[in-house]
C-alpha cells in the first residue's frame, strides 16, 4: 500500500509540472484561469481524471506547483555558490536575487499569478507560497534557528520577499536597477532583527533561563 501512494504521489507531482510547463505560454495572455488549465490539460495529453487528482484546485494547483518548483530551483543554486565568503547582508540580498530571477523568463505569467492570488478562494495561497520561499531562502543560507528566532526570520523576509517582487515586477528595466535598490533597503529590516536578537541575548546572558524556570513550574523541578 505504501508504495502505490509514493508512485501515485510521484505521478501527480510530475503530472503537475507537466501542466505548469504546458499552462505557462498561455498564461502570459489568458490569465490563470480554468480555461488555461484545460488548454494545459488537453497540451500534455492528461485525461480529466488524472489532472484533477494532480490539480484539484486546477489554476491555483499550478500556481502553487510553479512556485515551489522556482525555490527549488533558487535553493539548488544558492546552496553552490561560496556562501562562507559572504557576510550575511550579502548572503540574503544574494539568495532573494536568485529567486527574484527564476520570474524573468515569465514576467507576465508572475503578475497574473498574483493578481489571481488575491481572489477570495487563494486567500491562504499568498502567504503560504511567501513563506515557503522565505524558508527556502534561509535554509539554503545555512540558517539552524529554532523556536521564535526561526519564525520571526522567515516572517520578516517573506514582508521583504514580497514587496520586492512587487518592485521587480513593476519595473520595465531588465537590469532592475530600482529593484536592486530596494532590495537593499529591505534587506536592512532583517540586519536590524539580527542586530536586536544578538542585543537581547547579550543583555540576558546573564539574567536565569527563563525557559528553564517556566518548564519546572509545569512539569516540576525534577533532580
Amino acid at each position: 500500500m505504501a508504495n502505490n501512494n509514493t508512485s501515485s504521489h510521484s505521478r501527480n507531482h510530475l503530472n503537475r509540472l507537466r501542466l505548469v510547463e504546458a499552462a505557462l505560454p498561455h498564461v502570459a495572455f489568458d490569465g490563470w484561469t480554468q480555461a488555461t488549465f484545460e488548454i494545459a490539460r488537453k497540451d500534455v495529453g492528461l485525461s480529466e481524471g488524472d489532472a484533477q487528482l494532480a490539480c484539484p484546485r486546477k489554476e491555483l494547483d499550478l500556481i502553487c506547483a510553479w512556485s515551489r518548483q522556482l525555490d527549488e530551483e533558487a535553493g539548488k543554486v544558492i546552496i553552490k555558490a561560496d556562501l562562507l565568503s559572504m557576510k550575511i547582508r550579502e548572503r540574503i540580498t544574494f539568495a532573494v536575487l536568485e529567486r527574484l530571477k527564476r520570474v524573468n523568463r515569465h514576467e507576465e505569467a508572475a503578475r497574473r499569478a498574483r493578481a489571481r492570488l488575491l481572489l477570495p478562494d487563494a486567500a491562504s495561497d499568498a502567504p503560504q507560497l511567501l513563506w515557503a520561499t522565505a524558508d527556502t531562502i534561509w535554509r539554503a543560507v545555512g540558517d539552524t534557528s529554532t523556536d521564535v528566532n526561526f519564525y520571526s526570520k522567515r516572517a520578516i523576509l517573506s514582508a521583504v520577499y514580497g514587496s520586492t517582487l512587487s518592485s521587480w515586477l513593476n519595473e520595465d528595466d531588465t537590469a532592475k536597477p530600482d529593484a536592486h535598490a530596494f532590495l537593499d533597503r529591505r534587506i536592512q529590516n532583517v540586519m536590524d532583527f539580527e542586530k536586536t536578537k544578538g542585543q537581547l541575548t547579550r543583555m540576558t546572558a546573564d539574567l536565569p533561563d527563563l525557559e528553564a524556570m517556566l518548564g519546572k513550574i509545569r512539569h516540576g523541578a525534577g533532580l
